[in-house]
């Protein structure tokens, strides 16, 4: 039997196919080449090279016939940062719909809470914000009538962000409206965070906040990663792209997390 031959009404751009196979491993655990091939019109051994390539950014792991996620692998930031655009772009616009002119905030790092920082920066005035991420700084920076303080601690050029003890020493000296976060996995115990550190900054935040928004799309869904750090009846929001179910709905019902979706608009 021979390869599918990809044409151009099939076929997607590069990036964005594969883009697509990593949302697909943090849906399901294992992907075979040849279902790839049938789901992305495209040749298998295209799909081949694009998976020999993403293993070479560390964004999966190749096994004989497919490609396993990484347990607890977060891709970089700058990865994020192509990766569901629409989607973060859809959250974004409601989040800030929970933020009031004058409010100050504690905003975590990720391509989520950059996208949310855009969004503020275009639509509210005298914000005060707090963060340990370069990223979400540099896009707030634009707005004049916002101040900006910048947590101290340990840089981690994985994520853009600072952390460790020096940065959780400093949130406790601040009181915020709310706290906004990302998260690199979502369970029905709660958010997770693949990183340790950041996890316990998240954690300074939500304690120092009145409220707390989760900021996450639907891959983030039932992944599990290495630090817990916080329950949902923590939570005070889950902003997000579709409606999750299952046990992790049910979490956030006895919860009373409010469930708050915005998805971009069909293509």
């Amino acid at each position: 039997m021979t390869d599918m031959t990809d044409t151009p009404r099939q076929r997607l751009r590069k990036d964005r196919r594969q883009e697509r196979i990593v949302a697909e491993l943090r849906a399901q655990p294992t992907l075979r080449v040849s279902e790839l091939a049938t789901d992305l019109g495209v040749s298998t051994e295209t799909i081949r090279r694009d998976l020999d390539e993403l293993e070479s950014r560390g964004l999966i792991n190749r096994t004989y016939g497919g490609a396993v996620r990484p347990f607890g692998l977060e891709p970089t930031i700058a990865e994020r940062h192509r990766m569901m655009v629409a989607e973060r772009e859809a959250i974004a616009t409601e989040a800030a719909r929970y933020v009031n002119h004058s409010d100050v905030l504690m905003i975590g790092g990720g391509a989520t809470t950059v996208h949310i920082g855009r969004r503020l920066a275009a639509e509210k005035r005298d914000l005060t914000i707090i963060t340990n991420a370069f990223g979400v700084a540099t896009v707030l920076a634009v707005n004049p009538t916002f101040t900006i303080f910048m947590c101290p601690g340990r840089y981690n050029a994985h994520e853009g962000l600072m952390a460790g003890a020096a940065t959780v020493e400093y949130l406790a000296g601040f009181y915020a409206n709310h706290a906004i976060l990302g998260a690199t996995g979502m369970t029905p115990e709660g958010p997770n965070e693949a990183d340790a550190d950041a996890a316990a900054v998240y954690r300074a935040m939500m304690g120092r906040s009145a409220e707390t928004m989760i900021v996450a799309d639907h891959t983030k869904f039932d992944q599990v990663s290495l630090a817990l750090y916080f329950t949902w009846a923590d939570v005070t929001r889950l902003v997000t792209d579709r409606v999750p179910t299952g046990p992790l709905r049910r979490s956030l019902d006895r919860a009373r997390v409010h469930l708050a979706v915005n998805g971009p608009e069909p293509p």
